[in-house]
């Protein structure tokens, strides 16, 4: 059952042990940035956590849903592999599909220190995710200005010999 709360909605759900789910929302890119991003980004939703028994129930939050509805990507984490769903948000239900949707992922890890730039926006919406797997927390961007491009962009830092989730919507 999903439910208003202020100008938003929010939902749960329950993983069980040693699983760890995170969503997204995804968003058509404003008409503004669409010349130099893609055509959609990615929002990951904020959420409460309690447990219950052995379990965790994870509150989820969506701020100001589209009234025509919200895309949503669904990721469980487990050991060693991600089960990937996609859902939508409709008006009072969430409806979830186990149908892929056209995105790319992998598991990256590198001997050395690596960067991963992209274009900034204000709302820092970007096409792609960068997952530490074991913790499930999205890697923050760096802010810098490239004074070749005269623009301000983004650049992730992954560390060397570590394992980390990148996907991309198209």
């Amino acid at each position: 059952m999903v439910e208003d709360f202020l100008h938003g909605k929010y939902f749960s759900i329950t993983d069980p042990q040693e699983v760890n789910t995170v969503i997204y929302k995804v968003n058509r890119t404003a008409k503004e940035f669409i010349k130099t991003s893609s055509k959609y980004n990615v929002e990951r939703l904020d959420f409460t956590e309690e447990y219950v028994g052995s379990n965790k129930k994870k509150t989820f939050f969506v701020s100001n849903p589209a009234p025509e509805g919200n895309p949503l990507l669904i990721f469980s984490f487990a050991k060693e592999k991600v089960v990937i769903n996609m859902g939508f948000l409709d008006y009072d239900t969430i409806k979830i599909s186990k149908k892929p949707m056209p995105m790319k992922y992998k598991f990256v890890s590198s001997e050395e220190e690596d960067y991963k730039e992209f274009p900034y926006t204000p709302n820092m919406k970007r096409p792609f995710s960068i997952i530490d797997p074991e913790t499930t927390e999205e890697i923050k961007p760096t802010l810098y200005f490239d004074e070749e491009a005269n623009e301000v962009k983004g650049k992730c830092k992954l560390k060397p010999n570590k394992k980390y989730f990148i996907f991309e919507i198209m």
